[in-house]
């Protein structure tokens, strides 16, 4: 509809003479404006709707109006929301998707963890923004193939088996892992002695020349790899390929050596890229000793995405905003080595730290709160209020409620800025959380089955003569999908669905749907089961699923 609209006044402006006018389009921000579009379309306004015979010119729009200086309201035909209802029942789980990019292939990575400890807090925040932006990918027709970068080499995993071997710890469990790193890191950071051991760790790592240290990292990696599963498992994630850094390394490393001279320079013994050329920073990719950094290792990640899909029109990298001059640099280097990436997008969406009461949080100290201690933590609350329900399955239940509450907290934030986490708020049943978006839904299942049981089946043959408040959200979901990719922006998304679900919390205060003597009754069920629809779709791209029963 608003393209319908930006269209009609395009082409009225060209009527007029006065092509390339800028205007805007959107929804009215005050909610007492009985209006379903504006325009600011400036002086042009009353000529527009006027002269130009815009009136009529839109089919769902039954009239234009000059609202105050340079501004247009739209109004639309009362079948219009009828027909969208209708729309959104029909087409059900499809409801809100479109085929705008049916011709692309999106590589998304994200969660990318370096293993060999817990999963860091920032790790399970940028799986929950990467499993949605891919969703939304999704649900705008592009084919997605969802990857995985994890760490399995260099300093990192250096100081975890130089910890192993000094704690005497168990590489099966994950914990002792973390305590591992944990002492590595601080020896690393504190005993010169200790740093020098642990760099000749990580040299004979990249050689496989000691068998016990190879042995260690081979249990250390199937430890963190079991666990990560069972997260991502639980927060709905299946990746379609996983490239580790230790495959990616020598790809980098022959792919640098090659381009020396070309694309990257030798300075000091390293081979770095100076990014200066494109307006950036010298960055190094092969250090002193010949060993690949991360920039070598993602450079031979991209290699390696590129050979198992060939076929890709975008590559997307979620990872922390601290990283975004980073990648700048990387996405120089890799157009200057592969000409042919030219045409082709690579993007990196940032994601913003989350912080709890004590501040922003670090693997390299002692009192993390991990991604796995974090939902269990979660699960442990919300198997409270799960308690009380009148679910079937209390622990599928706890799961779903936690896991909305986590995730919702996290993706009604702009994308790339910090998240502060409130428990109380994030498991709360009234408003603003994902819990309050499931019960609705849940509210809505009820409802619609007491309907049928008085003999009540959504209809939009009758409706009432004026659209109900409810209906006027309904049919935007559509828009708010296309909006949410275009920005990369899931609150776009959370924002909606909490308004819906608070309009039709107000609607179904004050009308009875399971009212077989109101004539009106089967459209307000159809109202309601379009909400259903809506708040179960809107969830699904949020990566949250919507209980029938809670």
């Amino acid at each position: 509809m608003e393209t319908e609209i930006r269209t009609a006044i395009a082409n009225a402006l060209k009527t007029l003479g006065t092509e390339g006018v800028d205007f805007v389009v959107g929804h009215p921000t005050d909610k007492n404006t009985v209006a379903d579009y504006f325009s600011n379309v400036a002086m042009a306004a009353a000529k527009i709707a006027g002269e130009a015979g815009l009136q009529g010119k839109i089919e769902s729009v039954e009239r234009i109006e000059v609202a105050g200086p340079g501004f247009l309201n739209f109004y639309l035909r009362r079948d219009f929301f009828g027909e969208k209802i209708t729309a959104a029942r029909t087409n059900g789980e499809t409801w809100g998707q479109n085929k705008s990019l049916i011709h692309e292939e999106v590589l998304v990575e994200y969660t990318s963890p370096n293993l060999f400890k817990p999963l860091h807090i920032g790790n399970l925040v940028g799986n929950i923004i990467g499993e949605s932006v891919t969703r939304l990918f999704e649900y705008n027709g592009a084919t997605v193939k969802r990857l995985n970068y994890p760490s399995d080499i260099g300093l990192t995993v250096a100081k975890a088996v130089w910890g192993l071997k000094k704690t005497a710890g168990d590489p099966t469990d994950i914990n002792a892992l973390g305590e591992a790193y944990k002492v590595g890191n601080d020896a690393y950071e504190q005993d010169e002695i200790a740093k020098a051991e642990i760099v000749r760790v990580n040299e004979s790592l990249y050689a496989e020349d000691d068998s016990e240290l190879v042995a260690l990292r081979e249990q250390g990696i199937a430890t963190s790899k079991t666990k990560l599963n069972a997260i991502c498992k639980r927060l709905g994630t299946t990746f379609d390929a996983e490239i580790f850094e230790s495959e990616a390394g020598p790809t980098g490393v022959e792919i640098v050596k090659k381009n020396v001279s070309k694309v990257f320079d030798e300075s000091d013994g390293a081979i770095v890229y100076r990014g200066e050329k494109a307006g950036l920073h010298t960055r190094v990719f092969l250090n002193s000793k010949g060993l690949p950094t991360y920039e070598a290792k993602d450079l031979g990640n991209f290699v390696k995405k590129q050979s198992l899909f060939p076929n890709w029109t975008t590559s997307i990298v979620v990872t922390g905003n601290e990283q975004t001059e980073y990648f700048k640099v990387l996405y120089a280097a890799i157009r200057e080595v592969f000409i042919d990436v030219a045409e082709k997008k690579l993007e990196h969406i940032p994601t913003g730290f989350l912080t709890l009461t004590t501040g922003k949080m670090s693997s390299r100290k002692g009192n993390v709160l991990t991604g796995e201690s974090l939902l269990a933590e979660m699960e442990e609350s919300a198997r409270e209020k799960a308690a009380e329900s009148r679910t079937d399955n209390l622990e599928e239940l706890t799961e779903q409620v936690a896991v909305a509450a986590l995730k919702y907290q996290i993706l009604k934030q702009a994308v790339g800025t910090n998240i502060v986490f409130d428990k109380e708020r994030a498991l709360s049943f009234e408003g603003d959380s994902g819990p309050y978006l499931q019960y609705t839904h849940a509210r809505i299942m009820s409802v619609l089955k007491k309907a049928a049981e008085a003999g009540v089946e959504p209809s939009t043959e009758l409706p009432p003569p004026t659209p109900y408040a409810v209906e006027k959200l309904i049919y935007q979901f559509p828009e708010v999908i296309a909006t949410a990719l275009r920005e990369r922006a899931p609150h776009h998304v959370t924002g909606y669905l909490t308004e819906l679900a608070s309009v039709f919390n107000s609607f179904y205060a004050t009308e009875t749907i399971a009212d077989p003597s109101d004539k009106f009754a089967p459209y307000k069920a159809a109202v309601a089961d379009a909400v259903r629809l809506t708040l179960k779709n809107g969830l699904f791209v949020l990566g949250i699923r919507a209980p029938e029963r809670m």
